[in-house]
């Protein structure tokens, strides 16, 4: 919690500009009075103003004459050059900005719990350390606990190929009355011979590509993250000094509260990820249905992304529950389709609370959008960005509207 009053004002002017930033101000918490957040948001905007020194290379020289035709005509065409450049980096570096984006999504979404582990005395490098550990102690076990699964079924299917062969070439069995019937091993033939070979070998080094960029992105999300997460005051203090300063206040109160809302959906959305994972976890054990572990971790994963994620979980698990009999894969359908409603109408709202106030409709029109443009990364993101866009017309269009 930040101090309040003249007295935590007075010592803010005098404090380092980075370490005004280090907490958000408790925007919408009920017992925050208004006055003292404003006044320590002009507080830290003094501070903020006085973070850079006076130039020392000499005095400025006259500003430049905007309205020379030569200079409105460089300027035109400087206006044109960038943009043509700034499209074009968009363009063929939309992955890298997309990643570079979730990494700066979670790592707003973890500097709370970064917070709550300095308010309760701890160094902000222990407490980044901290909350680095244990986000790279979920990615590693996620991986430790899937791959094993992974290689097993690939060995067991490399086994049971031989058995496969000798099935197809007998002609009283279901694959040898389909080879019988449509000539499976004739057209395989010809198919690989037609190619040369090359179709099956870019499938299987595609399917490794996609493996191998998978992990790299992976890896370069979250070490991006853990980096921006270290340094999430500066990177406040730079989005504020870029806002004019006479609307500095005002702009660390509303980013404030864009900040606080970002990190109530990430921690609400990993709360309730998490308890999806265990539920799962304890009715794939109760029913007996293999791989209940990895399932678990795949569905708390799917239940990162809103409104779909869900669903998609509980139809794949549904299909495995199929391996132990029918009506445990339509219980399994019956509880996936009962635990949505309870976590959409009671655990959602408990957990999350005010912290992402946005209404479903908005909620669905924002994910589809993201999904559209961004993918799961946008899908992910969709929600407090829409919170966000919602306090923007709420405490600044909104009125301005209302006063013309």
């Amino acid at each position: 919690m930040p101090e309040r009053g003249s007295a935590a004002a007075s010592r803010d002017e005098n404090s380092d500009p980075v370490r005004a930033f280090e907490t958000t101000l408790p925007v919408g918490v009920p017992d925050a009075d208004s006055d003292d957040l404003r006044t320590a948001a002009e507080a830290r905007a003094r501070v903020l103003g006085r973070a850079q020194p006076e130039p020392e290379l000499g005095e400025p020289g006259p500003p430049i004459n905007r309205r020379s035709p030569y200079i409105v005509g460089m300027l035109g065409a400087a206006g044109v050059a960038t943009t043509y450049i700034l499209l074009q980096i968009l363009l063929r570096a939309g992955g890298v900005i997309a990643l570079i984006a979730l990494a700066l999504f979670l790592a707003a979404g973890l500097d709370p719990a970064v917070q709550w582990l300095i308010r309760r005395g701890l160094p902000r490098w222990a407490a980044v350390t901290a909350v680095s550990l244990v986000l790279i102690g979920i990615v590693i076990g996620f991986f430790a606990v899937a791959i094993p699964p992974l290689a097993a079924q690939a060995g067991q299917f490399a086994r049971e190929f031989p058995g496969y062969l000798r099935h197809l070439n007998d002609p009283h069995s279901a694959l040898g009355r389909l080879e019988t019937q449509y000539h499976i091993r004739e057209r395989a033939t010809e198919a690989l011979q037609t190619a040369g070979g090359s179709k099956l070998f870019g499938g299987l080094l595609g399917a490794g590509v996609i493996v191998l960029d998978a992990l790299a992105s992976t890896l370069t999300v979250l070490v991006l993250t853990v980096y921006l997460l270290a340094d999430m005051p500066r990177i406040r203090a730079l989005i504020y000094r870029l806002v004019p300063r006479r609307r500095r206040p005002r702009a660390i109160l509303l980013g404030d509260e864009i900040f606080a809302k970002i990190g109530g959906y990430v921690m609400g959305n990993l709360i309730t990820s998490l308890v999806a994972g265990v539920l799962t976890f304890g009715w794939l054990i109760t029913w007996g249905v293999p791989y209940a572990l990895l399932l678990s971790l795949m569905v708390a994963l799917f239940d990162l992304i809103p409104v779909v994620g869900a669903i998609l979980g509980g139809l794949i698990v549904t299909l495995v529950s199929l391996t132990v009999s029918l009506p445990v894969a339509i219980a399994t359908a019956v509880y996936f389709v009962v635990y949505k409603h309870l976590e959409d109408w009671l655990l959602v709202p408990r957990v999350m609370g005010r912290a992402v106030d946005v209404p479903a409709t908005v909620t669905l029109v924002a994910v589809l959008l993201g999904g559209a443009a961004l993918g799961i990364i946008g899908a992910l993101i969709a929600i407090p960005v829409a919170a966000a866009v919602r306090l923007v017309l709420r405490e600044v269009v909104f009125p301005r509207l209302d006063r013309m």
